[in-house]
């Protein structure tokens, strides 16, 4: 099953959503504010933000996440808090007051706290005892059905961080081994020293180096190129096959996607399919820490467009954490911010698609 094929979970009652938001975000989430947006009778969208911290003003951030639900077309919405109630309850108060004064029904506003959850709408000790009804993610028929459709709920978001966290140790060795001899094998290719930009190129942090090239920096250019290219291909058979790349191969792919027409080569054939993730996820992992730019914004491309938008948020603060200005990033943050859905930018990398973002950077945001 592709990652873009979402299994269908039936949540009846707010237990089974309790159960299902760990699944609709990849994690369990602690000492947050969850909204889960619906049109219809289906869910459309998840989204999450820290709770704001004792004394601060909720409300920038509510407005914030009450923007982004709005931009899914959503009907109606449950808010979800997650802690104890001297921090929850001022941020779903002010996240479910956000989603009212924006025209979106706030179906119900949960509190979840050690294993039990109470409803911050509804006073009848029937169905919302005064000290809360006890859950169990385990016993609940939303979690298996979840499981059994293999999504997974990890622990935390740090869980979620670790699975694209740098690989140290032999690897790591290995790798910067390899990394110099690709080094040497593009100033073999170029007859650019290694450590110089080259024509077509981009520096690490996304930046085209100026000036039009001439004649011959053209024919190093289209070598580039076309040896990007072929790397590209090659990585996207291999790993369709099953095969994984040596660390000769993400030492070529690494280097050869500083050079932008071979990163955008590589974006266009990037997808929400599984093998896209992993493929992009190993690369990432496995690249020296001054390359990471380009296979980390790939993989937060092929996250975003399965629906996972929180491996997408974390693999990008990784990459922003280390080159903040590359500009592939920086637009990809940005639409995951303001919550647009992968639909809206079909046609990237191309300058149809990159408009759309650029048009939307233009506009003032609501009031």
């Amino acid at each position: 099953m592709n990652s873009t094929d979402r299994p269908r979970l039936s949540v009846r009652s707010p237990a089974d959503l309790v159960a299902a938001v760990p699944y609709l975000l990849g994690f369990h989430p602690a000492d947050s504010v969850v909204v889960v947006a619906v049109r219809g009778r289906r869910v459309v969208f998840a989204a999450r933000g820290d709770l704001p911290e004792p004394g601060s003003d909720p409300g920038p951030a509510a407005r914030h996440l009450a923007r982004v639900v709005v931009r899914q077309d959503a009907d109606a919405a449950t808010v979800i808090g997650y802690g104890p109630a001297a921090r929850v309850t001022g941020a779903v108060d002010a996240v479910g007051g956000a989603l009212d004064e924006a025209g979106v029904i706030v179906l119900d506003a949960l509190r979840v706290t050690d294993g039990r959850w109470w409803s911050y709408l509804c006073d009848e000790p029937a169905c919302c005892p005064a000290d809360g009804t006890p859950y169990d993610p385990a016993a609940s028929q939303v979690s298996a059905a979840a499981v059994f459709a293999g999504q997974v709920a990890l622990p935390d978001r740090a869980a979620l961080a670790a699975q694209v966290s740098p690989l140290d140790g032999p690897v790591r060795l290995a790798m910067r081994r390899a990394t110099g001899r690709a080094r040497t094998r593009l100033a073999a290719l170029t007859g650019v020293p290694p450590g110089s930009d080259s024509p077509g190129g981009v520096s690490s942090d996304g930046v085209a180096p100026g000036g039009v090239p001439s004649g011959g920096r053209r024919g190093e250019a289209r070598a580039v190129r076309s040896a990007g290219t072929a790397a590209v291909r090659a990585a996207f058979r291999r790993q369709r096959r099953g095969e994984r790349l040596d660390d000769d191969e993400v030492a070529w792919l690494t280097v050869l996607l500083t050079h932008v027409a071979v990163r955008d080569h590589a974006w266009s054939r990037t997808d929400g399919l599984d093998a896209d993730i992993s493929l992009w996820t190993d690369v990432f992992r496995r690249a020296e820490p001054d390359l990471t730019a380009a296979p980390g914004t790939l993989l937060s491309f092929a996250a975003w467009r399965a629906g996972h938008g929180a491996l997408a948020a974390v693999t990008l603060e990784r990459v922003l954490a280390t080159h903040p200005e590359y500009p592939l990033a920086v637009l990809l943050d940005e639409a995951l911010r303001r919550g647009l859905p992968p639909s809206e930018l079909d046609g990237w990398p191309t300058d149809a698609g990159g408009a759309v973002l650029r048009r939307r950077r233009r506009r003032r945001p609501p009031r």
